[in-house]
């Protein structure tokens, strides 16, 4: 069922839920949105999912068809389409910011009677996600060199919403989204893993060279993880994520030629990227510790690179562990290898 809404719908509205994912990134955020029931007939309306699906439209996904008898978003949109059903689509007037933070706070209610409220973080549909690689890690600290992961862009486009997982962090691998941040082919971004000096800040704006202290990178575009923790480690998996749990690119590590990790978290890494087809074996099995890149020389001066003369293959063979001083941060890769 089809309704027009030619007016705004305004709300002041708290989030009661936080973003989630799980180390894979198959757990979508708003799997773990907020939903109260509001009735007490048997076999009420579940919430499954909600998100953006275009620029200007959103859908929020029930376990059967429901009617919606109020809908806010915060900022506030001007709705001018609804479709009901199991799946309520949202069209709203003009076309939002992309990967812009949105709270929406849905009241439906099934033929029954029964009423569930949604309150539910989400981003707006980005649909100019660039084509890019994992091109330069550092897995080791020695003050004031943190670890880093750099990024090469392969197109021009936005990185909102891009999400970056470290599956080592196996409590919480979503250690970064990007906001909304223009890029340009051939661009490096240098994501700092730990923030240790009040200088650092975010490039976010036309200046490349707003960040200080140690290690920021004149005319590229520093980004830092607050904290002081360790995220990232020589036996580890990177991946890069879009809007739809799309793998844009991987790399996994290890420190070791084990038949088998170690971890279950790094285990559940492997088949991920296996099954997506972002992380390959030379058997065309689940990945193992052998088929990762050999991390074992890498230190605060010796980076994990990826040659950046040959295509990228999603395998070991495209990266090498550089010499003794042989980082690149926000540069082309070293080609003098360990």
């Amino acid at each position: 069922m089809r309704k027009n809404y030619p007016y705004f719908l305004l709300a002041g509205i708290i989030p009661l839920c936080a973003v989630c994912a799980c180390s894979t990134g198959e757990a979508a955020a708003v799997t773990a949105a907020a939903s109260q029931i509001l009735g007490s007939r048997s076999q009420a309306p579940v919430f499954l999912a909600c998100k953006a699906v275009s620029g200007t439209e959103i859908e929020f996904q029930f376990s059967q068809p429901v009617k919606v008898v109020s809908v806010n978003f915060s900022p506030p949109l001007e709705v001018e389409e609804l479709d009901e059903g199991e799946i309520v689509r949202v069209r709203v007037a003009e076309g939002l910011v992309p990967g812009s933070k949105l709270t929406a706070d849905l009241l439906a209610m099934d033929k029954n009677g029964n009423t569930i409220n949604v309150l539910v973080p989400l981003r707006t549909r980005n649909e100019r996600i660039p084509a890019l690689l994992i091109n330069e890690l550092r897995t080791e600290y020695s003050k004031p060199k943190a670890e880093f992961i750099e990024f090469k862009m392969l197109e021009a486009g936005n990185l909102a919403a891009v999400r970056v997982f470290i599956a080592g962090n196996n409590k919480a691998p979503l250690v970064y989204e990007f906001s909304s941040l223009e890029v340009t082919a051939g661009e490096y971004i240098l994501l700092h893993l730990r923030t240790t000096q009040d200088a650092n800040c975010d490039e976010y704006g036309s200046s490349k060279d707003e960040s200080g202290g140690s290690e920021a990178v004149a005319g590229v575009r520093d980004l830092w993880i607050p904290g002081n923790a360790k995220l990232l480690r020589k036996t580890d998996a990177v991946y890069v994520l879009d809007q739809d749990d799309n793998v844009i690119d991987a790399v996994m590590l290890a420190d070791s030629q084990d038949s088998s990790w170690n971890k279950d978290y790094l285990t559940a890494a492997a088949e991920f990227l296996h099954e997506k087809g972002a992380w390959k074996s030379a058997d065309e099995e689940i990945p193992a510790p052998k088929d990762a890149v050999n991390s074992s020389g890498g230190t605060a001066t010796r980076s994990i690179s990826r040659d950046e003369t040959v295509p990228d293959s999603d395998t070991a063979a495209d990266w090498y562990v550089t010499a003794t001083s042989g980082n690149t941060p926000g540069k082309p890769n070293n080609p003098k290898r360990l």
